[in-house]
């Protein structure tokens, strides 16, 4: 090999081992290495960018506004309460993830279907009391398995058919013809998800879950009159799963219960009483079919859909000290509604109206942007912080943001269109009929993955161009080439050990010329090599950086890079063992 090749292979192991520390951020170990790749050389400039400019990755970056339009809304509560219901357990609840993805993942590129169900599953695993480090990765490799079941399922598919078909005029694959392998592939992968549960995935929680002395609110919200919630009962509606939330009691013109049972049967004009923490307390805000009992959210000067959440602590030297919220006209006075209010873990009576304020209380808001710059400062409050990550929620939208996430489908699959010609379209509907706003979708982008995409495409360039990963697969195979048998275990073994740093389409590009070489030296059929190929190069399962998906539900599920060896490298050779030994007797040699 050249210099640069080996130049390149130690660039990628260094990464490779400071990612393994996980003391540094992806991106930044990653672009470092790009960068130092083209500083001496190795890269051109149009080489390290071009991951930036990959379809791909373009693709992830608009996926993440059409999956916006779906979480302002609340369409993405819809889809997790109609698809994935109640779970008794984790392994309940990966068996219910499994069988959606199951049906989608076939027909649909791998990329959208993660992008739509991670914040669905992460949704609906807060009100369950899941972890999501659990959910997160079987989610990414149930979605790669079922991909291979069809020709359409998988862009490495359409790329190996492609191969197949372009030197010699090829019959290359039927649509289903597929299945025959991807489906004993899926099974394993579902199986080992199902039995090893998260037995080796770890279990990270949030730190208002890591700490039992954590600020509680008093909050009262009021079940909608013809809701979805009226009818159904508190474990149905999913007010007893959610952390750090306690539902007191329930309040109704003639009676008071309270001691609610998970079976209480909720009526619409019910006032609940709940106390938790911040987060879930606001998260109540954003639940269809529950409004704040207080109607001085109504009356705010603001729309909806430009307010904020914030905490702020009332000062000694505020002027409604000693009055209640209502006789000091609160919402007046600062263009603000308390939603909760929380006095040193107290269980505080009555409406928030009737609450008498003293030093100290900390006041959940709802109040116009402005109120956080203009009473930060000011001796009302100690403190002023905003809460992340909540507001309003535009129900009303929900049904437009569906109608839209199932276009993109059709679009995607039948329409003749790419997938990224179907996303943006999506994410243009979903920005022009109000289900996100510009800046909204500006925030759903997640940069870093993007960064983190683009440089891991860049450094499989590098060790393409270079002949690096060329070099080492040939001589691999080489000294294992001694019959049929061995020769595609050598194939599988390589592609797929190649495409946990290497994109899995630039893999199978690379293996398939050495994959059909060896073939014809064995004078055997090339067909079970090119199945194994197209396998070995979507079993990216050791490391976050070898396929997208695994990239996008890193950070949904808190795992560090050896979290990935952890738990898919048993995995890695189930799947090889089961390829290498089916599918000669599918497709003989």
């Amino acid at each position: 090999m050249i210099w640069q090749a080996w130049f390149a292979l130690g660039v990628i192991l260094v990464c490779v081992l400071i990612l393994a520390t996980n003391r540094h951020a992806a991106d930044a170990v990653l672009f470092g290495g790009v960068t130092l790749l083209l500083l001496v050389g190795v890269l051109t400039p149009k080489q390290a960018l071009a991951g930036l400019a990959n379809e791909g990755i373009v693709t992830v970056g608009v996926l993440y506004v059409v999956v916006a339009g779906l979480e302002e809304t609340g369409a993405v509560r819809w889809i997790s309460d109609i698809i994935l219901g109640h779970p008794r357990s984790l392994r309940h609840a990966l068996w219910r993830i499994a069988l959606p993805i199951l049906v989608i993942s076939p027909f649909l590129n791998n990329t959208p279907v993660v992008a739509m169900f991670i914040p669905a599953i992460g949704a609906w695993a807060t009100r369950h009391r899941l972890p999501m480090s659990g959910l997160m990765m079987p989610l990414a490799f149930l979605t790669s398995a079922a991909g291979l079941c069809t020709l359409v399922g998988s862009s490495t598919n359409l790329v190996v058919h492609g191969l197949l078909l372009s030197p010699s005029g090829g019959q290359g694959f039927s649509l289903w013809e597929l299945g025959a392998i991807g489906v004993p592939v899926t099974a394993t992968v579902l199986g080992y998800v199902l039995v090893t549960g998260n037995r080796w995935l770890p279990e990270r929680r949030t730190v208002s879950e890591s700490f039992a002395n954590v600020r509680e609110y008093t909050v009262e919200m009021m079940v909608q009159p013809g809701g979805p919630l009226e009818g159904q009962s508190i474990r149905e509606a999913g007010l007893r799963q959610l952390p750090g939330l306690f539902l007191v009691e329930i309040r109704r013109p003639q009676e008071v219960l309270p001691a609610v049972s998970s079976h209480q049967i909720l009526h619409g004009g019910d006032r609940l009483l709940f106390t938790g923490v911040v987060d879930s307390v606001a998260h109540l805000r954003a639940m269809r079919g529950l409004l704040p009992a207080t109607d001085q959210v109504f009356k705010l000067d603001a729309p909806a859909r430009e307010r904020v959440m914030a905490e702020a602590v009332v000062s000694d030297s505020c002027p409604l000290v000693g009055r209640t919220v209502r006789d000091g006209r609160f919402r007046t006075l600062y263009n603000a509604a308390i939603l909760a209010v929380g006095r040193n873990g107290e269980k505080l009576p009555g409406k928030v109206g009737d609450i008498t304020l003293r030093p100290g209380d900390q006041l959940l808001l709802e109040a116009h942007p402005a109120f956080l710059d203009q009473y930060r400062l000011t001796r009302d409050f100690l403190l002023v912080r905003h809460v992340e990550h909540f507001h309003p929620v535009r129900h009303q939208r929900a049904p437009v943001a569906l109608a839209i996430l199932f276009g993109f489908v059709v679009m995607a699959t039948l329409g003749g269109l790419s997938t990224l010609e179907a996303a943006l379209l999506s994410a243009g509907w979903m920005l022009l009929t109000g289900c996100v706003t510009s800046g909204e979708a500006r925030r759903a982008v997640e940069w870093q993955v993007l960064l983190v995409i683009a440089a891991s495409f860049s450094l499989g360039i590098a060790l393409e161009t270079t002949g690096a990963a060329h070099f080492l697969a040939t001589r691999l195979i080489h000294v294992m080439d001694q019959d049929p048998w061995t020769s595609l275990a050598a194939v599988y073994l390589v592609t797929a050990l190649l495409t946990q740093i290497v994109t899995n389409n630039a893999t199978a590009v690379l293996m398939f010329p050495i994959a059909m070489a060896t073939a014809r030296d064995l004078n055997v059929s090339v067909m079970p090599f090119a199945v194994v190929v197209l396998v070995a190069a979507s079993s990216a399962f050791v490391t976050p950086i070898g396929y997208q998906v695994n990239l996008m539900v890193q950070g949904a599920g808190g795992y560090r890079f050896m979290d990935y060896l952890r738990y898919g490298w048993p995995l890695f050779w189930l799947v090889g063992i089961v390829t290498v030994t089916l599918t000669p007797r599918i497709w003989p040699f």
